[in-house]
């Protein structure tokens, strides 16, 4: 008689994504370059992680009870995590994000069953700023907790624990090199400081967007933005709690043409269709390896994080009057 297979629960499929060689971009750095495909987390990018140890943390410190709200404000993908996560655990969802970013998240975090609060973009310093707003709602909803993911490091705890240990296991303790861009700076910095502790010389870049303040704190030790960007979840202007402490050895600034450029290979040449933060991840990982290789590193490895799936943008990102509206470049797809 065969055993029945073990039962996981659903806020087990949280991690353990799977990890891809990119044959575009390896040729083009002219080294091996790897995706960790986090789209294949239950809520289709990574921030499922960063939500998974939010939730319990707060459990585990006894600021959610049974029955509690989890509040938080964001760009969308770390809402959706928080969502499918508490439906899981039997807790309701409250979330403030910007009225500016996909219409896809929108309805996702409908959908989900998430009370959806909508703000106009603002600069952090405005007390209407969505994170601001998600904190005062936390303050004034009974049997609330605020997720604060920006500044609450349970979220790069999820990296030290799960995706840095994922990627020296699947790599088999062969890896160079890893980068990313930062949004909260939870992965950036979690990635990079559980990689270190497994290897001190694995290099750690920085893939600043354009717009964002964070290629210059670490190149020149000055928050100073340069252009802007219609990526969404991505760029910081300011050093975030996940941030404190992070191991960046050198950093590059990516424009969205360069992301988009990549996107486009990706899904035409490899069957992968990613947002373009996963391009912008892409294009900064194609430089660290190019700089490994200059730099003598033999056969080097360079490890990104594919954020989430293209999907969630086919309002945007993958639509003609959009792009063009933005002054990008139109898929030659599209265009036809």
């Amino acid at each position: 008689m065969i055993a029945p297979a073990p039962r996981a629960r659903t806020i087990d499929l949280i991690g353990n994504t799977p990890l891809v060689l990119l044959k575009g971009p390896s040729e083009a750095a002219g080294c091996e370059i790897y995706g960790k495909c986090e789209f294949a987390n239950p809520g289709a990018s990574v921030k499922d992680r960063a939500a998974l140890w939010i939730i319990r943390d707060a459990e585990a410190r006894g600021e959610l009870m049974p029955g509690g709200t989890v509040v938080e404000g964001t760009a969308g993908n770390t809402g959706i995590g928080i969502a499918l996560v508490a439906n899981a655990l039997g807790y309701k969802t409250i979330i403030v994000m910007p009225d500016n970013q996909s219409k896809e998240k929108m309805d996702t975090l409908r959908a989900l069953g998430a009370e959806l609060v909508l703000v106009p973009p603002t600069k952090f310093a405005d007390c209407n700023h969505f994170v601001h707003t998600s904190r005062r709602l936390a303050e004034e909803t009974d049997g609330a907790v605020w997720a604060n993911q920006f500044d609450n490091t349970a979220n790069r705890k999820a990296h030290i624990d799960g995706t840095a240990k994922e990627l020296w296991e699947q790599l088999d303790g062969k890896l160079h090199g890893f980068t990313c861009a930062a949004g909260t700076g939870g992965t950036i910095a979690g990635v990079g400081m559980g990689l270190k502790e497994f290897d001190e010389n694995i290099r750690i870049a920085l893939t600043d967007p354009h717009g964002a303040a964070l290629y210059s704190y670490y190149a020149h030790g000055e928050l100073a933005a340069e252009g802007t960007s219609v990526a969404e979840g991505i760029g910081q202007g300011r050093i975030t709690g996940n941030l404190e402490g992070a191991p960046i050895d050198t950093q590059f600034r990516i424009s969205d043409e360069q992301g988009l450029e990549w996107v486009s290979h990706l899904l035409r040449e490899e069957g992968l269709c990613l947002g373009l933060s996963s391009g912008i991840n892409v294009a900064g990982a194609i430089e660290l390896g190019k700089q490994l290789v200059a730099d003598g590193v033999e056969n080097p490895r360079v490890a990104t994080i594919l954020c989430d799936t293209g999907f969630r943008y086919l309002s945007t990102l993958y639509n003609r009057e959009w792009l063009t509206a933005k002054g990008l470049p139109v898929f030659d797809w599209l265009a036809d």
